[in-house]
């Protein structure tokens, strides 16, 4: 299973990181819990409740510390609402994130949530309970960040089997080297009629732009076979997935769309960079059906956001970022749509509840449409 540029020449404005992946941002770690069990043939009594279960979880660090105490600046960003997110309210008003981001299958996300505070409050016992040797009685909660897609077409979601052992387990794997396709919470996903799943990319600005990274890091499942659009060829008006096991065209789906970059910037600068993710996803044929949730979250690892420091907090550098805007937009949005690329040629095919099939994106296929078979 080929990345996009294991396929012939791949031309992008900016170079990718050593990476291409989004830990090319310096001490960026994500880690996968991938939970791929029970039978997938066909069952005239399958209850929901019991599995087969093709779910799982995506961890992404911004830094190996402890987030409650040192937060990033973070921004969010909701295309379109259909979605379970959860904690994008308070970011959007503070403009930082103090847990790790977790990604996983629509009605894991309030068990996940439940473990990331669990977790949190293991690294910052003050959570909930307050500074009593200091006088200090206010009760500080946590802010988990979660995202989703649905995974409901190959796993068995009433069950909601991702939670605290499972978080436990994606936060253990936590690396630089990322994992892509059928892994984590893009283990049960669609994309294009295809299989979606994880994938990333990076690009490095020019050193007159600061020589900054920014990364990404996706779940895909969204579109439809007829839109899916490769470096500009119309895949999807050709390339389909056998008719025998394509289920019923659907106007939904769902992506998550994780942007890092070591830029100091503030909230705002941030949320500029979310908005132009848009740009990248529309590249590969999507048209933001109104059943999907498509969101972005974007944090900095410059500096460090201390949570109620005994002193004045010391400002934190930031930069103007208009004179880099438009180079920090095209990293965005050539990261992102390789990233949804990656997505799909990493992903396995992949046998779900009742036999619900999604094929593996034809890697030889898309060579030939894309490159004209002239791979190098």
């Amino acid at each position: 299973m080929p990345r996009i540029r294991e396929l012939g020449t791949y031309e992008s404005a900016l170079p990718p990181g050593p990476r291409n992946a989004i830990t090319d941002v310096a001490g960026v770690l994500v880690g996968h819990y991938t939970l791929d069990s029970g039978p997938a043939t066909a069952d005239p009594d399958w209850r929901p409740g019991n599995g087969p279960f093709r779910t799982g979880v995506t961890i992404i660090l911004p830094h190996s510390g402890n987030l409650y105490e040192e937060k990033v600046a973070a921004a969010v960003h909701t295309v379109n609402g259909f979605g379970k997110v959860t904690g994008f309210e308070q970011t959007r008003e503070l403009g930082n994130i103090e847990t790790p981001i977790a990604l996983t299958g629509t009605m894991n996300v309030p068990r996940v949530a439940d473990a990331l505070m669990t977790i949190m409050a293991e690294a910052a016992p003050h959570i909930g309970v307050g500074f009593p040797e200091t006088g200090w009685s206010g009760y500080a909660s946590v802010n988990p960040v979660v995202g989703e897609t649905s995974d409901g077409y190959l796993s068995d979601l009433q069950a909601r089997p991702i939670g605290l052992a499972e978080v436990r387990a994606a936060l253990a794997t936590a690396s630089p080297d990322v994992a892509e396709g059928a892994v984590g919470a893009g283990m049960g996903t669609s994309c294009y009629g295809w299989k979606g799943g994880i994938g990333t990319a990076s690009r490095t600005l020019p050193a007159t732009a600061g020589g900054y990274t920014v990364g990404a890091l996706v779940q895909t499942n969204f579109g439809r076979a007829e839109e899916l659009t490769i470096r500009g060829v119309p895949v999807g008006k050709t390339l389909r997935p056998p008719v025998a096991v394509r289920p019923p065209e659907s106007l939904g789906g769902s992506i998550m769309m994780v942007l890092a970059t070591d830029a100091p910037l503030d909230a705002r600068g941030l949320g500029r960079m979310c908005r132009r993710a848009t740009f990248g996803l529309a590249r590969t044929g999507s048209t933001c059906h109104g059943g999907s949730g498509d969101f972005v979250i974007a944090f900095s690892t410059a500096g460090r956001i201390l949570d109620r420091p005994a002193a004045p907090p010391i400002p934190r550098a930031v930069i103007d970022e208009q004179p880099i805007m438009s180079v920090l937009s095209v990293a965005v949005i050539e990261s992102v749509e390789e990233a949804i690329y990656n997505s799909l040629l990493m992903a396995r095919t992949v046998v779900g509840r009742n036999g619900n099939v999604r094929h593996g994106l034809p890697a030889g296929e898309v060579q030939r449409l894309v490159w004209g078979g002239q791979a190098l």
